[in-house]
């Protein structure tokens, strides 16, 4: 079984998304009687005036950029079919042209298409109601074409049953749980760290806020951020921290290398994320499994997250100064619980193992290729 993995971005640009399908590729590397190949395009959004190698081995896995034209909204290639000639099965991510192309173009190929929706389009509120009337109208058309729908969080399956609920099937993106496992401060901090891109859906500027409430409690919280830049920079957050007087609580690092950001995991207690809008959140798995304890938004994926967990505080953007109340009440009780607390959010991770999502991935592959699901 040949399977083509179709990502807008890959290695060197990082992100959950590219992080998603770089461990799905690897564990189905591994499985006998599996070829994997990936296909993406030639510049990383963030520096595109750099082209990369056409052809690569990236971690094993054989790797073709394509060039392109159109936004980084809808990067159009249309040499993608040309690529995909000898795949059985072809594995799009994500909600955009590719989606679309390979659907609208299905009867040349003649490809079984499956595909995982990483948390659709719907991530920021820019060109939100001409987004719904594209989802409604396009991507229902679209979705016809595909076996399968693997909807990366229930969050996403919610929406994604508006279009398609005969495809649906949830699978939660697995997490390299290993990475930073038990890397967390081994002494309780008033320390928070938040990893990830500075997009607009992650609000980071909201977890500075959020130290300011936390002042008020206690003068020993802090914030470190730490991933690249999207909305923000490092300027602009470090500019609002000194602006609201929390410079000297707030660290911001930019595009630090994994060892380096082990080491700034090892000075926390807590795996922060005011994010209002998360396909799965990826990062607070990968915090759990260092043994931080969780402080979220309350949007859904992360409510089933601390729900299932039974740890964690509650980031409110709109009641800060409750929600710092509460996160000095649960640092109070960690205080007092010990080490427990701590190994509970390790072994918590475990459960996210990618070799377990990869069975199910198997499965749908499996079955769409012998013409069944929706």
């Amino acid at each position: 079984m040949e399977v083509v993995h179709i990502v807008r971005q890959y290695k060197p640009s990082v992100g959950g998304l590219e992080d998603a399908v770089q461990n799905l590729c690897a564990c189905l590397a591994h499985r006998e009687g599996i070829k994997v190949r990936i296909v993406t395009l030639d510049r990383v959004f963030t520096a595109p005036d750099k082209k990369l190698p056409q052809h690569e081995v990236l971690d094993g896995i054989s790797v073709t950029r394509l060039s392109y034209f159109g936004s980084s909204r809808y990067p159009i290639a249309l040499q993608v079919l040309r690529e995909i000639r000898s795949a059985s099965l072809v594995h799009v991510h994500a909600i955009d042209f590719f989606f679309d192309y390979l659907a609208l173009t299905r009867l040349l190929h003649r490809k079984p298409l499956v595909a995982s929706t990483h948390g659709g389009f719907f991530h920021t509120s820019f060109a939100s109601q001409l987004k719904k009337i594209y989802f409604l109208t396009v991507t229902r058309f679209s979705a016809r074409s595909y076996k399968a729908l693997c909807t990366s969080s229930e969050n996403d399956a919610v929406i994604f049953r508006q279009i398609a609920p005969t495809k649906i099937v949830t699978i939660e993106n697995g997490v390299n749980v290993g990475k930073w496992k038990n890397c967390g401060s081994s002494a309780l901090q008033r320390t928070m760290i938040f990893i990830g891109r500075w997009s607009e859906n992650k609000a980071v500027p909201v977890l500075i806020d959020l130290i300011v409430a936390l002042k008020k409690q206690s003068a020993l919280w802090s914030l470190i951020i730490v991933g690249i830049p999207g909305g923000e920079t490092v300027t602009s957050l470090k500019s609002y921290a000194e602006k609201l007087g929390v410079a000297a609580q707030v660290r911001v690092h930019e595009k630090p290398s994994e060892a380096e950001i082990a080491a700034l995991i090892g000075q926390a207690s807590y795996i922060a994320s005011a994010s209002r809008y998360e396909g799965f959140g990826i990062s607070v798995i990968e915090g759990l499994s260092a043994g931080l304890v969780p402080l979220l938004s309350p949007i859904l994926p992360f409510e089933k997250l601390r729900n299932a967990l039974g740890l964690g505080a509650v980031i409110d953007e709109k009641k800060l100064d409750q929600s710092a109340r509460d996160i000095e009440l649960v640092h109070a009780a960690l205080e007092m619980a010990g080490q427990a607390v701590r190994e509970k959010c390790i072994a918590f991770a475990r459960h996210y193992d990618w070799a377990e999502r990869t069975d199910s991935l198997v499965d749908v592959y499996r079955k769409a290729l012998g013409g069944s699901i929706g």
